[in-house]
C-alpha cells in the first residue's frame, strides 16, 4: 500500500539549515511549507525547486514572533495545503553581538523570547489538534550545544533564557503527546556558518575546523539527516530527546573577564 504522504512545515526555510531542512524532507517524499519574513526572492526560488520535484509545495510570509502572523501562517497553510504533519521550528532570532543584559533594549528582550519560545510554543499549540486527530505527528525545536545542562551562558542570556526554557517545554510536550503517536524533540546544532548551512557532508570533510574537536566544520547535512530519521514511522519510539549535533564542540563560555 502506498504510504500516504505527510506536510512538513519548516520555519525560516528560504535559506541556510531551513532550506537544507526542506531539500531534505522533500527528497523523503513529504509536501513542503516554506516560510519566510524577508526572503522572498529565496523562498519563490526554492519553492520551484522543489516542485519539480513532484512535492507539493507553498512558501508563506510570517513572523515567528509574532502571534498574529503565527496564526495566519496556520490558517493560510491549512486553506491552501492542508495542517502540517510535521513542523520544523527552525526560526529563531540570534543576535551574534556579544552584550551583557544590562545592554539589551526591551525590543530585544522580547523580539529574542517571542522568536525562540513564546512563537514556538504557539505554533506546536496550533498544530496538536490536528496531528491528535491524525494520531501521527512530529515536532522538531532548535536549541544549543548542552543547553539541556541550563549553564550560565554570558553575553547570551536572553537568547540562553529562551532556549532552555524551550528544553523543559520539549521534555513535558514529548510525554504528553507520546500516547497521541506525536514525537518531540530538540536539535542542538553547532556553529555552523555561512555556505555551511547549505552544504553536504562530503563538502566539508576536507576543510578544517580547528574549534570543534571533529576537526572539521558541520554542514547543513549533519543535522537535516538527524531531523528526517526523526521523521520517520519508525522513529516513533524517539522522543524527549535533545540532540547534539556539534562535532563535540561546546559553543558555551561560562566566564567574563573584569572589563566587560
Amino acid at each position: 500500500m502506498e504510504q500516504q504522504r505527510k506536510i512538513a512545515l519548516i520555519t525560516g526555510s528560504a535559506k541556510g539549515l531551513g532550506k537544507m531542512t526542506a531539500m531534505t524532507l522533500a527528497e523523503a517524499g513529504h509536501d513542503i511549507v516554506l516560510n519566510y519574513v524577508h526572503s522572498e526572492a529565496e523562498a519563490e526560488a526554492l519553492r520551484l525547486q522543489l516542485e519539480k520535484t513532484g512535492i507539493r509545495c507553498i512558501a508563506i510570509c510570517a513572523d515567528i514572533s509574532k502571534p498574529e502572523e503565527v496564526k495566519r501562517l496556520v490558517t493560510e497553510m491549512n486553506e491552501r495545503i492542508g495542517m502540517a504533519d510535521i513542523v520544523v521550528n527552525n526560526a529563531g532570532p540570534f543576535i551574534r553581538e556579544r552584550r551583557l543584559f544590562a545592554d539589551y533594549s526591551e525590543e530585544d528582550i522580547m523580539y529574542l523570547l517571542n522568536g525562540n519560545l513564546s512563537g514556538v510554543i504557539l505554533l506546536d499549540h496550533l498544530l496538536l489538534g490536528s496531528m491528535r486527530k491524525k494520531g501521527w505527528g512530529r515536532i522538531i525545536h532548535y536549541g544549543f550545544g548542552h543547553a539541556s545542562e541550563a549553564r550560565s551562558w554570558p553575553h547570551r542570556a536572553v537568547y540562553a533564557a529562551a532556549k532552555v526554557g524551550l528544553v523543559s517545554f520539549t521534555k513535558t510536550l514529548a510525554v504528553e503527546e507520546a500516547q497521541n503517536g506525536i514525537t518531540v524533540n530538540m536539535i542542538c546544532p553547532g556553529d555552523i556558518r555561512g555556505d555551511n548551512k547549505e552544504r553536504k557532508i562530503e563538502d566539508v570533510l576536507h576543510l578544517t575546523d580547528d574549534e570543534t574537536p571533529r576537526g572539521r566544520p558541520g554542514s547543513g547535512e549533519d543535522v537535516t539527516r538527524v531531523i528526517r530519521f526523526l521523521c520517520e514511522d519508525a522513529s516513533d519510539f524517539i522522543t524527549g530527546n535533545i540532540i547534539n549535533v556539534s562535532g563535540g564542540l561546546d559553543p558555551i563560555r561560562t566566564t567574563i573577564s573584569s572589563k566587560s
